[in-house]
């Protein structure tokens, strides 16, 4: 599932070729929301919160969630459309540019004022001008039993971070991922070098935590499974979860 990071430079993508232009063209293809056509809006701007994009056109706003496969790619309106195929979900046409939405896990359309309902619930974004370090703490101790893996990705605890960063920040706070919040030693540490990795690779189409962009270089553990770590030598462990995997260094995390 793409990270908070991924989700910013989407909405900067977007943003970038559908701001302050008309659509020529709406085609939502949601049943419920089939009918919606924004065609002689103009687009006043594209916002990501945590892993949610808000396309804000006229009365409406588009809202979608990647998920796991999901993504928005812009081409140019010269080009032709992949109407066939069935994973799009949305295509927004201006007089330059086409956003088409390939596989969305959410789309759906809220009035304006009504972009709360979706996202209200979320803590802090990472990446967002809401962004409350000391609130962040407060919700991160606030589950002090429970494993910090499970605790970092909730979303309602820190908006912005996924499985990747998860294990990083694991991994930096020298916990095992399955650690209680409570054996933390820096809370407000691990919070703000969360804040500070997301916001250092939110430019980057190459993702570091180590600071290191050279490939093969720039993760500490996520996907370096049997590697040696790069601190200690161990070589990375790793376990496959129903739904998440887990990457850690069985010396240097306890």
């Amino acid at each position: 599932m793409p990270e908070g990071d991924t989700v910013f430079r989407t909405a900067q993508r977007l943003a970038d070729a559908l701001t302050g232009r008309v659509l020529t063209g709406c085609d939502i293809r949601v049943p419920r929301f089939a009918t919606v056509d924004l065609s002689g809006e103009s687009v006043d701007g594209v916002v990501a919160r945590g892993k949610h994009l808000f396309i804000r056109a006229g009365w409406a706003s588009i809202h979608s969630h990647l998920k796991m496969d999901g993504s928005w790619r812009i081409t140019s309106a010269r080009q032709a459309i992949p109407s066939w195929d069935h994973r799009v979900r949305a295509i927004l046409t201006t007089d330059d540019f086409v956003a088409i939405g390939t596989s969305l896990g959410i789309l759906d359309v809220v009035q304006r004022g009504r972009e709360s309902d979706v996202v209200g619930h979320l803590g802090p974004d990472l990446l967002g001008a809401d962004w409350d370090p000391d609130l962040a703490v407060e919700r991160l101790i606030a589950r002090s039993d429970d494993a910090l893996s499970a605790v970092l990705l909730d979303q309602m605890v820190m908006a912005g971070i996924g499985n990747v960063y998860c294990n990083e920040l694991c991994f930096l706070a020298g916990l095992l991922p399955t650690a209680p919040v409570r054996d933390l030693a820096d809370p407000a540490g691990l919070v703000e070098c969360a804040h500070t990795l997301l916001h250092a690779n939110k430019d980057n189409h190459r993702r570091t935590t180590t600071g290191d962009r050279r490939p093969g270089r720039e993760l500490w553990v996520y996907g370096r499974h049997g590697r040696p770590c790069r601190r200690c030598g161990t070589l990375i462990a790793r376990h496959q979860g129903p739904s998440r995997v887990a990457y850690w260094c069985p010396s240097c995390q306890r």
